[in-house]
């Protein structure tokens, strides 16, 4: 075993003697060109500090399976680039690549794109992936939400690792479909943060197979919806199955922390699975958390957030709007919201912690199918804890059950208008 590993280790050894640093190299492109080498620097293919681009798409277009980006005396500063399948492109530590200024004139130009590839892997520990996002919103650029910074559709064996994204004129990530396929699969996302974008934290069109975990999206601030994370898909063809965010925060973005919009699926699409795992909402200028258009024909399924928590978003810590209970089943359990609504408003009676409520009967008319599980509001406000609001000609709410711990000197309460139909949950009043 020794000898193996000494083996091992010289051989590491004559490689980092046989290939050159941070510097143009036509002999090591040619040695990649080959086959002689499977991994590369992409400074071998000559860094223009100016303008990267041609260097980078050049070394991701050599075919190499490993591809560094190293850190270089300045940014690598790119047009649109585009990733291929069978690559494993790391940024290394303090990398910064920048989109470069009066580009992306394009209303979908994105810093990097990966369309109906397979097998890759765009990793980077302490690495910035950087937009102009100011400049996309001004007059000199057409008005658009599909500027990314990394747009991945139709694509397979996905993963995206340690980087930081940042002021994109979309996204900060888009999984989405293309015409070939109809959404990622086998996806995982970690260790990410996406700041300050104009659309979107990170879209999740369609998508199977799906792990976004360790994650942080915050500061969504250009277009609504503006949230930390929007799962809408497009088309009924599209899916939601198996995906699984866990141990997130979603922090001041200008639309909701997490949110789930179905009103394009309908019962022809697969039954819809998502879990949001041990995830965090802090501040924000809508809701905590939000489901919004499952309709009566809409998809069969379960939605479940297990041990999420709300604090200080400026509207409803839970808002559930015009689910029908025919459709997906939406699940808090052990979930807690935690002083809600402290943005003042003319909203009135719905500014509750919880609010479940049916806006367009044309969606639903038969809104429920909730349930809470060991759940707590912490309130200090003489108010419902509670609403369950319907609209005049529409069924009252039913299938609404489990239990919610309200922490409130004024007690605990549930309104309901018109009264509950079939409704089972139970508020309990905390001893604090």
């Amino acid at each position: 075993m020794m000898i193996s590993i000494l083996a091992s280790l010289a051989a590491i050894a004559a490689f980092a003697a046989d290939v050159p640093g941070n510097v143009a190299s036509p002999e090591a492109v040619g040695r990649v060109q080959s086959g002689a080498l499977k991994e590369a620097n992409a400074a071998w293919w000559g860094f223009n500090a100016d303008d990267a681009t041609d260097c980078l798409q050049a070394a991701i277009d050599s075919g190499v399976p490993k591809l560094y980006v190293p850190k270089m005396s300045a940014p690598w500063t790119i047009r649109p680039v585009r990733l291929r399948g069978n690559l494993d492109i790391i940024f290394e530590q303090d990398v910064l690549v920048l989109a470069k200024k009066d580009e992306f004139k394009g209303k979908g130009d994105s810093l990097l794109t990966a369309t109906d590839v397979q097998n890759l892997a765009v990793r980077g520990h302490g690495a910035i992936l950087r937009m102009r996002k100011e400049d996309y919103q001004s007059a000199a650029y057409e008005k658009a939400e599909w500027r990314m910074t990394l747009d991945l559709a139709g694509c397979t064996n996905v993963l995206v690792e340690g980087l930081r994204l940042e002021n994109s004129g979309g996204d900060g990530i888009y999984v989405g479909a293309t015409k070939n396929l109809a959404g990622c699969k086998d996806v995982v996302i970690r260790d990410v943060i996406c700041d300050g974008h104009h659309r979107q934290g990170i879209s999740v069109i369609s998508a199977e197979n799906l792990l976004i975990e360790r994650c942080t999206f915050s500061n969504t601030k250009g277009t609504a919806p503006q949230a930390g994370i929007d799962l809408e898909p497009n088309s009924e063809g599209e899916q939601l199955t198996n995906c699984v965010i866990r141990d997130c925060l979603f922090e001041n973005n200008s639309g909701g922390g997490m949110y789930a919009y179905l009103k394009q699926l309908d019962k022809t699409t697969k039954p819809v699975s998502i879990l949001f795992e041990r995830c965090v909402v802090r501040g924000g200028l809508d809701a905590g958390i939000a489901v919004a258009a499952v309709k009566d024909d809409g998809p069969k399924g379960i939605i479940e957030f297990r041990q999420c928590s709300v604090d200080g978003c400026a509207k409803a810590g839970a808002y559930v709007v015009d689910k029908s209970r025919e459709g997906a089943l939406v699940r808090f359990v052990e979930c807690s919201w935690r002083d809600t609504w402290a943005k003042k408003s003319d909203y009135g009676r719905l500014r509750v912690p919880v609010l479940l409520n049916l806006d367009r009967p044309k969606l639903t008319t038969k809104p429920g199918g909730i349930e809470f599980e060991h759940c707590q509001v912490f309130d200090e406000k003489d108010r419902p804890a509670v609403l369950l609001k319907s609209k005049e000609g529409a069924e009252p709410f039913a299938d609404v059950r489990g239990t919610i711990t309200v922490h409130n000197r004024h007690g605990a309460r549930l309104e309901a208008e018109p009264e509950a139909g079939k409704s089972e949950l139970r508020l309990i009043e905390a001893r604090d």
